[in-house]
């Protein structure tokens, strides 16, 4: 794709994801200053002031790196002299909690949305292109976390559908040649070329090699894959919320014999959703949580009562699932309870 068609594409992309905004809406485009981001924040500041809306910037600094207040700081000057305001540079802690990919991506977030909130902004745009999205099933490929990983990125998510992904449909060369013809230069991230990071070796090793063997299109093939999935996961997921309510059981919990009747893609996403709802923490909720539980539905035995993340408590009793906080006694059923471990699924 050449400089002035990508230009073009992004633009388009830009405005399609804006098109349920409403006139004086402010608009913030994410932006680390890399090509992505860049070339999305100035498609964002010449299409939203022709929907009448308002389009402003944040760059979060991680400060994981030499020099990132520097670099934050001078995104935050290319972005006022591009007509974004409000513009600012947010400084955050990264954790460890998750490994440093997930921990900066939690620290990000939470970044944007004190931003968000702060000034009313209506959505968030992020840069994340097409070649992200094959990074992201592959990556859900290898952890064996099934379809919801599968699924990639959406795009669009967060409170209020804040969040938004215009550019999921479109290769990352096309933001590179946006950014020549926009004339600005974009940064280019170490990160993104250290192998230590396991989607940088996915970018850089896995997706060329398996280019070469099955053809050039492949991360265009794995982005549709995973909008087929998420069409179908969500299918899945609103059936799964229709039977969590007809599911209740009228001592609280769940109905465990009603469950048993459920085809198990959506018993198991009625039992997630119960989880979810007891205080188990998306983000640790692994699918052997699920499956365990799972198996005090259809393989019931007289099991003792589950440990999931969250010090949340499953048991059955009475033919009920119940779900609540764990007990720091001994169980009524006698049984000692099953502390569950393992890797989180998306």
């Amino acid at each position: 794709m050449g400089p002035v068609p990508a230009v073009a594409a992004i633009r388009l992309a830009v405005r399609t994801a804006l098109a349920d905004h409403e006139p004086g809406d402010l608009v913030l485009v994410a932006c680390s200053g890399g090509a992505d981001s860049l070339a999305l924040a100035c498609a964002a500041a010449f299409v939203a002031p022709r929907l009448g809306l308002r389009c402003g910037g944040v760059s979060v600094d991680h400060g994981l790196q030499d020099g990132s207040p520097e670099r934050a700081h001078e995104v935050v000057e290319l972005l006022r002299r591009r007509g974004l305001d409000p513009v600012e540079s947010v400084a955050v802690t990264v954790g460890r909690a998750g490994g440093p990919e997930a921990a900066a991506r939690a620290a990000r977030y939470e970044a944007l949305d004190h931003f968000a909130e702060r000034y009313g902004a209506r959505s968030v745009l992020l840069g994340h292109t097409r070649d992200d999205q094959a990074e992201t099933v592959l990556l859900g490929l290898a952890r064996g976390s099934g379809a919801r990983s599968l699924a990639g990125m959406p795009a669009v998510f967060g409170p209020e559908d804040r969040y938004r992904r215009p550019l999921l449909g479109l290769p990352r060369s096309a933001t590179a040649a946006a950014c020549e013809a926009e004339g600005v230069e974009p940064w280019q991230d170490p990160h993104n070329a250290d192998p230590a990071y396991t989607r940088s070796r996915v970018r850089h090793q896995l997706i060329p090699e398996l280019a070469a063997v099955l053809g050039p299109g492949m991360p265009e093939a794995l982005a549709r894959t995973a909008r087929m999935l998420r069409e179908d996961t969500e299918a899945l997921d609103e059936w799964a919320g229709r039977e969590y309510a007809a599911c209740q059981h009228a001592e609280g919990g769940l109905d465990a014999r009603r469950l048993a009747e459920l085809p198990t893609a959506v018993r198991r996403r009625v039992i997630r959703l119960a989880a979810l709802r007891s205080g188990a923490p998306a983000g640790t909720l692994a699918a052997s949580h699920i499956e365990a539980v799972d198996a005090l539905v259809t393989g019931w035995r007289g099991q003792g009562p589950l440990q999931l993340p969250g010090a949340v408590e499953v048991r059955r009793t009475n033919g009920r699932l119940a779900f609540g906080e764990t007990a720091p006694t001994a169980h009524s059923d006698g049984a000692r309870g099953q502390q569950l471990t393992g890797a989180a699924s998306k």
